[in-house]
Parts: structure tokens; sequence; C-alpha cells
């Protein structure tokens, strides 16, 4: 397991004229603006979890990013709120 960024649509600002999230995510074609619901999109294949997105966006006190936790297999956990634990990603 392992955690990626999911954005909250609700709160994202993106059809406002913030894009920082996208400006500063390390990850080539990570996140994106998804032009028909004018908010930032990720795409979970491609994040790598640093939660750079999340210190961004919170320090532009949008609060529209929050890390969510990713099976094995690639599948979103439904859980909200939980992730995983620091180095659970890496065992085995």
């Amino acid at each position: 397991m392992y955690n990626v960024a999911q954005v909250i649509d609700e709160k994202c600002t993106a059809k406002k004229g913030c894009r920082l999230c996208i400006m500063y995510c390390p990850e080539a074609n990570c996140l994106d603006l998804n032009s028909s619901k004018m908010v930032a999109e990720v795409h979970i294949d491609r994040c790598k979890g640093c939660e750079l997105c999340v210190v961004v966006c919170d320090a532009a006190k949008h609060n529209a990013i929050e890390m969510q936790a990713v099976s094995a297999t690639g599948q979103l956990i439904a859980k909200k709120g939980e992730s995983a634990a620091l180095g659970q990603a890496y065992q085995g």
C-alpha cells in the first residue's frame, strides 16, 4: 500500500486561476487541469506520493488535496483519511 494525492473538487480553486499544484508537481503529466470540471485532476498511475502538491495547496489556504491509500493493485482504498504508514510502501 502507498499514498497518492486526491483533489477534493469542491475545494479546488483552479476555476479561479489557481494552478499551483499543477505547476509544482515534479512528476510530468501527473496533475492536469480537467477542463470540463475546471479542477485539478491527479493521474494516480503517475503519482509518486511526494505530497508537494498538498504542501503547495495548503500554503495557499485551499486545502483541496489530501493523500489517500492505494492498494498494491493500484486501486484507491475506499476509506477516506486512511493512509499508508511511513515506509509501508516498501515492506515486502
